[in-house]
């Protein structure tokens, strides 16, 4: 007698949030998580030359822009994307004006003119892909700027008065980047400062 075996297949159901119980879970969290549509997503750390750049850019904007009608936040500050139901934390967000809040805490906002990203490797298809099209359903936002931190290379997203969105790279330590949404200009031999490109990226 022959005896017939039987597989199971057995799915794993990821757990579902809502915006609320995210926004909870997250202020007693170790870690930075984003959410994802009801999908709660560790963060990868950052590596130094990550944090470098970030650094570099942000303190030389919030320099700049110290007596404009601009605020800078760095990475701590989540960003609310509604269209889509996100929540991020993008490396640097310029408002201009005041910020729009999400909810009754000062911990997420909604309006950016201007987001920047320092790229890695387990996060560089999607800001560029995905992300950068949720980015794009904010109604205030206007230029989008992709850092890779293992070579002198920039990219540069800005939006036209006729809505279109134009790519600029960077690819030299004598390139200067110009803002197109804010008037601020830097060197990428400022912005790369002290980055070690032989640094294992993650």
């Amino acid at each position: 007698m022959q005896l017939q075996t039987t597989t199971v297949e057995i799915k794993t159901v990821k757990p579902y949030y809502t915006p609320e119980e995210y926004l909870e879970l997250e202020e007693k969290a170790e870690y930075k998580n984003e959410y994802r549509d009801g999908e709660i997503v560790p963060m990868t750390g950052g590596t130094t030359n990550h944090n470098k750049l970030a650094l570099n850019l942000a303190s030389r904007l919030n320099l700049a822009l110290e007596d404009e009608d601009y605020e800078v936040y760095i990475s701590d500050v989540k960003l609310w994307i509604p269209k889509y139901r996100q929540f991020t934390y993008p490396d640097i967000m310029v408002v201009q004006g005041q910020p729009i809040y999400f909810g009754s805490n000062t911990t997420t906002i909604m309006n950016p003119l201007l987001i920047v990203e320092v790229l890695s490797k387990s996060t560089r298809d999607y800001d560029q892909g995905d992300k950068f099209l949720y980015y794009r359903s904010i109604a205030e936002f206007k230029e989008y700027i992709l850092i890779d931190q293992t070579k002198y290379h920039l990219m540069q997203y800005a939006q036209s008065s006729e809505g279109k969105w134009v790519l600029t790279e960077y690819e030299s330590e004598d390139s200067v980047l110009t803002l197109q949404s804010i008037n601020f200009k830097i060197a990428l031999s400022q912005l790369y400062k002290l980055i070690n490109f032989n640094e294992n990226v993650e």
